[in-house]
């Protein structure tokens, strides 16, 4: 448990510095810890540090570890399955990964259920990989407009997964097109849409997104270690 305290002392050094270099302060960047295949013990400790927003990428182990953690806020990270929507509705502070008009709508459709105003995020597909999940680029801020005709979400920002790469300063372009999609989208739509959260930055990018305005940064391995 020692490593995760040291691990965590170093992220948020990292978080300071690079907050430091684009004139905003650590305070303004949201650590979201990924706690994908750790287990309650690990997640208490790191909360046990300060940490109090978590980010599970599948919905059975959210639930799983939900009432083992207490006092914390639970985003959901991963692909997010129409049928998996109502497990979870009650119990998380924002879905990041909204990637189709469907889900869009059995979101809207279950928190209408329960009167609540379901904050989301749209997942875009940055790099246009194949094997991931996500809005393109080029369809984000018509899909963003279509968001509006639902009245129990609200759109608070935007989310990518950027390539996994061995140098990190590769993907600063994505991360540049990332902020200037969120920044449109704000403007363009400014009486409708009210964007606060650009997620994106994980363990091995999170510095280069930072710099390039994320505000949310997703790191799992660089504070708990590899997964089994």
């Amino acid at each position: 448990m020692q490593n995760i305290k040291q691990n965590l002392n170093i992220i948020n050094q990292n978080i300071k510095n690079c907050a430091k270099k684009i004139g905003k302060s650590e305070k303004d960047i949201l650590l979201l810890g990924v706690t994908k295949n750790f287990d309650a013990d690990k997640i208490n400790t790191l909360k046990n540090l300060g940490v109090a927003d978590f980010g599970e990428n599948k919905a059975q182990e959210l639930l799983n570890k939900y009432s083992k953690i207490n006092d914390c806020n639970w985003h959901f990270i991963g692909h997010l399955q129409s049928n998996k929507v109502k497990q979870i509705i009650d119990k998380v502070f924002l879905i990041h990964s909204v990637d189709s008009l469907n889900i869009a709508k059995e979101i809207d459709k279950r928190a209408k259920e329960i009167n609540k105003i379901m904050p989301i995020l749209i997942q875009i597909n940055i790099a246009n990989e194949p094997t991931k999940n996500g809005i393109l680029y080029e369809e984000a801020e018509d899909f963003a407009k279509k968001l509006l005709n639902f009245s129990n979400i609200s759109l608070k920002g935007l989310m990518c997964i950027a390539p996994f790469v061995e140098k990190p300063q590769l993907n600063r372009d994505f991360f540049k097109k990332m902020k200037n999609l969120f920044v449109d989208i704000n403007e363009k739509n400014k009486h409708n849409i009210c964007m606060e959260y650009l997620s994106m930055g994980m363990t091995n990018d999170y510095c280069v997104a930072i710099e390039e305005g994320a505000n949310i940064i997703r790191i799992g391995t660089g504070i708990f270690g590899k997964r089994n």
